[in-house]
Order: C-alpha cells, then sequence, then structure tokens
C-alpha cells in the first residue's frame, strides 16, 4: 500500500529506566492501536543484547495518521509520565512505503 509510514530504529535510556519506560512504552502502545483507526502496528521491545535499548517499529497508514497521532491525549499524557527519565541515544527513521507485498 503505497503511502504508508514505517517508523523503525532504537532510543536508549539508561538501564535503570529502561524498563520503566518500556512499560510506559506498552501501555501506549495498546492505547493507540485501540484509538487510531490510522495505526497499523506500534510494537516497542527490549533489545535483548542492550540492558538500555529500545526497539522500536510502528506503521501507519499516511502521514497525517502519524501526524494526528502526535496530538492524541494518551501521546501528552504519556509524555508527561516519562519526563523525569533519562534518554541518553536515539535513532528513528520515518520511512514512506512505494510498495508492500505478501512473503508468503
Amino acid at each position: 500500500m503505497a503511502g504508508q509510514i514505517i517508523v523503525s530504529g532504537w532510543m536508549d535510556y539508561e538501564p535503570v529506566d529502561r524498563d520503566t519506560m518500556l512499560g510506559y512504552l506498552i501501555e501506549l502502545g495498546r492505547r493507540t492501536r485501540e484509538a487510531e483507526p490510522g495505526c497499523l502496528d506500534y510494537a516497542m521491545t527490549a533489545d535483548p543484547a542492550d540492558a538500555g535499548r529500545i526497539r522500536v517499529y510502528e506503521r501507519w497508514a499516511s502521514q497525517r495518521a502519524l501526524d494526528e497521532h502526535f496530538t492524541t491525549a494518551h501521546i501528552k499524557e504519556f509524555r508527561g509520565a516519562v519526563s523525569g527519565l533519562v534518554r541518553v541515544g536515539v535513532s528513528l527513521q520515518a520511512h514512506t512505503v512505494a510498495e508492500s507485498r505478501d512473503m508468503r
């Protein structure tokens, strides 16, 4: 489907903060998938090889859906809740999908 957006990459937190952040991200993902029809996938996972790293994968129906995501109440609540956690690195990219095909 042309026009989909994939956000992928990683975020690094102090190891003592990673699991706390991951818990907030899991809840944010649940709320996002339930409330935002433009969200096709939203997964944040702990990197098993790095105690501070969270892997990011999001798939959106369009750039507009992603832009609207950042204006939701649950994003604002999330940002307030995690404001004290220390992020020490980040590498996130947004990719516009030109074509998709089944890999069966």
